[in-house]
């Protein structure tokens, strides 16, 4: 993909479909054990640089299936933040979805896995976290003007064993 096409990456997400840039980036961070990915060059998809990227790694609400998505994310004092964009599509990403019926989930931060609780942030935290997740990666907020739902933050809180 020369252009970063957003209504191409939707339209293939809706049909469920792996975008192949996105394809490529995940096969890249797991073949590398995290070396590799999870510094991304947000360029390609409209943004200004590399951005920090994660491995959420969620259980199918229907199939039971346990399915990867990278996310660009941030950090907090509880943990990590990711935004449930989807190029601002009218519907939420499946990963979101799978969150809301099943909130323990594993993530990979570079080579790094383990155990975090998901949780939509709401009020005041959402709106310092959603600024914050805006400067790291501006073209959220082009997202957010395409769609008329709220898209979500979620904060990702390490379990402890």
């Amino acid at each position: 993909m020369t252009k970063f096409d957003v209504k191409a990456t939707v339209e293939e997400l809706e049909s469920g479909t792996l975008p192949a840039w996105i394809a490529r980036h995940l096969e890249q961070y797991l073949d590398s054990g995290g070396r590799e990915g999870h510094y991304f060059d947000a360029t390609t998809v409209g943004g200004s640089g590399l951005v920090p990227s994660l491995l959420l790694t969620t259980v199918g609400r229907r199939s039971g299936k346990r399915t990867t998505m990278p996310l660009f994310y941030g950090t907090c004092d509880a943990g990590y933040v990711v935004i449930a964009s989807k190029g601002g599509a009218e519907t939420q990403p499946a990963w979101y979805l799978n969150l809301c019926a099943a909130p323990d989930v594993e993530i990979q931060v570079g080579p790094e896995r383990f155990a975090v609780r998901a949780r939509t942030a709401e009020g005041t935290e959402r709106d310092a976290l959603w600024a914050q997740m805006v400067a790291i990666y501006p073209p959220y907020r082009d997202y957010q003007a395409r769609t008329a739902r709220r898209i979500p933050v979620v904060v990702l809180e390490r379990c402890t064993p």
